[in-house]
């Protein structure tokens, strides 16, 4: 079931979508192009992992992580399908990162790899955008290049009880329709299951909290003008323009 918010003729509306079409609260069918998209819901707590394929810690140059390299993105930081990315003003070098993320479905407190898939909710897509002018070799990752408002789109569903394996999924970023970053979910470093383990060893993970899992090899520059496509098998299509910051 993909699952979606979406705002028309003032009101907001919780809704599924099936055949192409937005249905709402009441069996209403709505455009997908006629509507304005809100998050598929609200996260809790946003948890993103550094380098978790190794063709992208080898792009950069950087060794793997001898353990998951966890990191945080603010909430200020989401954006809703098609939403407006904001470019930094001087920046030279911003640049899209498609992954899968993972919605918590109810608390996780040391639990066992082999159970830790039970406690998920479902799946998104998420956009990690990094400005790379700001990552320094100092601290890494930085908030200042990660943690922009608009820099996290994520959506447009919230996927249920679809996903039957999330470590077989390909994963792919168009810019204006040019196909830029291709992967598979099952050249992660460590599993999902993996990951939410290791952190609920000492976190405890709650309802819609989110990991965002990592990204394969293929980054590249984005600019005001571009529109990003980002893509998830099963999952849909995450779609965001970008605009130079006022």
């Amino acid at each position: 079931m993909k699952l979606a918010r979406f705002l028309h003729k003032g009101r907001v509306h919780q809704g599924v979508y099936r055949d192409g079409l937005l249905l709402d609260e009441a069996g209403e069918a709505h455009d997908p192009g006629a509507v304005t998209w809100l998050l598929p819901f609200t996260p809790g707590k946003i948890l993103g992992v550094a380098l978790n394929y190794a063709d992208h810690a080898e792009e950069l140059g950087l060794s793997r992580p001898e353990e998951p390299a966890l990191f945080w993105k603010p909430n200020t930081s989401l954006l809703p399908h098609r939403g407006t990315v904001r470019y930094p003003k001087g920046a030279e070098f911003v640049h899209y990162e498609v992954e899968l993320a993972v919605v918590v479905g109810r608390p996780m407190k040391r639990v066992k790899e082999k159970e830790a898939l039970d406690h998920v909710l479902g799946y998104t897509i998420a956009n990690d955008l990094v400005a790379r002018d700001f990552v320094k070799d100092t601290f890494r990752p930085p908030i200042r290049a990660k943690g922009r408002d608009t820099f996290l789109p994520l959506g447009p569903f919230l996927v249920v009880e679809e996903v039957e394996d999330p470590q077989n999924l390909w994963l792919r970023a168009h810019v204006n329709g040019e196909l830029r970053q291709e992967g598979h979910t099952s050249r992660m470093l460590y599993s999902v299951a993996e990951l939410l383990a290791f952190i609920s060893e000492f976190m405890t993970l709650e309802p819609y909290d989110v990991l965002l899992t990592g990204t394969p090899k293929g980054i590249s520059r984005v600019k005001p003008g571009d529109v990003m496509r980002l893509e998830i098998e099963g999952l849909g299509a995450l779609e965001n323009p970008i605009e130079e910051e006022a």
